[in-house]
């Protein structure tokens, strides 16, 4: 077991098995060492994560969805490394979409969520450039989508 996996194990996370893509689009895009990662919509085991920041849903709860897209993404970049998780060089670059009232300004507390995840899971090999950015709506209404960009070895 490699490292990033030992650190997953000690936090208690199997990473899922991806499913399908939900449009017209592939899961991710390898170039070079780099993986793109498709954005990742917030879902649990019960489903979907759907909330309006600043609306119906509050900045924990939502930091919480977003720790699901970054499990997601984590479990894509896995795929991309041929289920050799120990392949993962680092997160190059996370950006956060937010589903979120014209009002609402901590998409980047929001955006922690999968961030936070990403150096606990990863040591220094999860620290990234990023960004978090307000969505008047998302896709299926989910509360956050995250799309990521990872070196491979």
């Amino acid at each position: 077991m490699n490292e990033h996996e030992k650190r997953l194990a000690e936090m208690g996370i199997t990473l899922p098995t991806p499913g399908a893509p939900l449009a017209n689009y592939v899961p991710f895009v390898q170039v070079g060492s780099l993986v793109h990662v498709s954005g990742q919509v917030a879902a649990g085991p019960d489903g979907m994560i759907v909330g309006k920041l600043g609306d119906d849903m509050d900045i924990e709860a939502g930091a919480a969805a977003a720790r699901t897209c970054a499990i997601s993404l984590l479990a894509q970049a896995k795929v991309a490394c041929g289920g050799d998780l120990g392949r993962l060089v680092r997160v190059v670059k996370l950006v956060g979409f937010v589903n979120s009232t014209p009002d609402f300004a901590d998409q980047a507390k929001v955006i922690n969520g999968a961030s936070d995840f990403m150096v606990a899971a990863l040591g220094d090999a999860g620290k990234h450039a990023r960004s978090a950015v307000s969505a008047a709506s998302l896709p299926f209404g989910v509360a956050v989508e995250i799309e990521g960009i990872f070196e491979i070895a």
